[in-house]
C-alpha cells in the first residue's frame, strides 16, 4: 500500500507531504505554502482532496491530490469561525467545521467537483467546541462542547441540515472537557479523550434504550502524575484492537487495548514522545503511528507492536508548531 502523510504547521503556515514506505521510513515529498495558520486537515471520502481549515481569514481550502499525493490548490470557501476541527460526512457530500472560539459548528455543501461552497447552517452556543464527528451509520454528528462537558447529538439530514436527536445530548463528569473522538469498526461504541482531566471514556451508541451512555472511564497518565492535565487527540487502529490518545503536558501517548466487541479498555502502557503532542494518526494498516510535537517541531514515526506497545523508528524535521497528521491512502 502507497500512503502519503500529510503534517499541518500553523507557525510557518505549512502543510509537509511525505511518502511513507512499507518500512515507516519517511521520505520528504513536497512542501505548500499556505496564506495563512493552516491547522485541521481531512482528507474527502472519496481521496480526491485534501481540506485544510486556516486562521485568521477563516475558510476552508481545498487541495486536489495528484495520483504521487502531492497538492494543488483548486478552491477554497469561507467559514463562520476559526476552524478548530474540520470533518466530512462519509459520502463526501457535506463538511463540518467545529469552532471552539467562536463556539459553532456549521455545515458546508461540498459540490460535485469536490469543493466546499458557502456554510447553508451554524448553531452556535457550543462554548468550546471542538470536533464535529459523524457516527459509521452516516445519521448522528457528535459534537463535543468542551466547556460545557457535554456532547450535542444532531440527526444529518439528507439535506445537510442538522437537527437534535430526540437524545440530544449527553453529559461527561463536571470538568472533564470532551475534545476528540473515534468510533470503533463495529459501529456501537466511540471513544472520547476528555482534555482537562486527561480521561478516555467509552460510549455504547445504542444501550438496550436505544440511547447513547457512558459505561467507562479510564484516566489515562502515568501512575504518580500531578501536573496540569492537557490530553488533545484520540486514534484507533483500523482493526479496532488498540486505541491511542496523547497528553501534552507530560508529552506521552497513552495505550490501551481494546476488547473484542469494543466495549473494554485496558491500559497497557505509555510511550514518551515529542514534546507537546498536539496530534497524531495511525496509518492505513494500522502498523504505524505518526506524531507530531508542538513544540519540538518535528513528527516521530513508531511501529505497532504487540500489545500495541509503540517502537520508535525515527523522526523528522517539519514546519514550525506541527499539530495535525493525516496519512492518505494512495491505492
Amino acid at each position: 500500500m502507497k500512503q502519503v502523510v500529510y503534517t499541518a504547521s500553523p507557525e510557518s503556515q505549512q502543510i509537509h507531504a511525505w511518502q511513507m514506505q512499507e518500512d515507516g521510513a519517511l521520505t520528504l515529498l513536497q512542501v505548500t505554502d499556505v496564506a495563512g495558520q493552516v491547522q485541521p486537515l481531512v482528507v474527502s471520502p472519496k481521496k480526491d482532496f485534501l481540506y485544510a481549515g486556516v486562521r485568521p481569514n477563516y475558510r476552508v481550502l481545498a487541495f486536489r491530490i495528484a495520483a504521487d499525493g502531492t497538492l494543488s490548490l483548486a478552491g477554497e470557501a469561507p467559514l463562520p469561525g476559526s476552524p478548530t476541527h474540520i470533518s466530512t460526512d462519509r459520502q463526501g457530500h457535506f463538511l463540518f467545521c467545529g469552532s471552539y472560539n467562536d463556539a459553532c459548528v456549521s455545515v458546508s455543501p461540498i459540490g460535485s467537483d469536490g469543493l466546499p461552497q458557502a456554510p447553508t447552517q451554524v448553531i452556535h452556543d457550543l462554548e468550546g467546541c471542538h470536533s464535529a464527528n459523524i457516527d459509521l451509520s452516516n445519521q448522528t454528528l457528535f459534537v463535543p462542547a468542551l466547556k460545557q462537558d457535554r456532547i450535542c447529538l444532531y440527526q444529518l439530514n439528507e439535506d445537510g441540515t442538522l437537527a437534535p436527536r430526540a437524545q440530544p445530548q449527553v453529559t461527561t463528569v463536571e470538568g472533564a472537557g470532551p475534545r476528540h473522538m473515534a468510533f470503533h469498526p463495529g459501529g456501537a461504541w466511540a471513544y472520547v479523550v476528555n482534555e482537562l482531566n486527561s480521561t478516555v471514556d467509552v460510549w455504547a451508541l445504542n444501550n438496550v434504550n436505544g440511547q447513547t451512555e457512558r459505561v467507562q472511564s479510564l484516566d489515562m497518565m502515568p501512575p504518580g502524575f500531578s501536573d496540569t492535565r492537557w490530553a488533545a487527540d484520540i486514534h484507533l487502529t483500523p482493526d479496532g484492537r488498540f486505541l491511542y490518545a496523547c497528553d501534552r503536558t507530560s508529552s506521552t501517548l497513552t495505550i490501551f487495548s481494546v476488547s473484542e466487541e469494543g466495549s473494554v479498555l485496558t491500559i497497557e502502557g505509555h510511550q514518551p514522545t515529542e514534546t507537546q503532542p498536539r496530534g497524531f494518526n495511525i496509518d492505513n494498516t494500522g502498523r504505524y503511528l505518526v506524531a507530531a510535537g508542538q513544540k519540538s517541531h518535528h513528527i516521530e514515526v513508531y511501529r505497532i507492536g504487540e500489545r500495541g506497545l509503540l517502537q520508535p523508528l525515527s523522526r523528522y524535521a517539519v514546519g514550525q508548531g506541527p499539530m495535525w497528521v493525516v496519512i492518505h491512502a494512495l491505492d
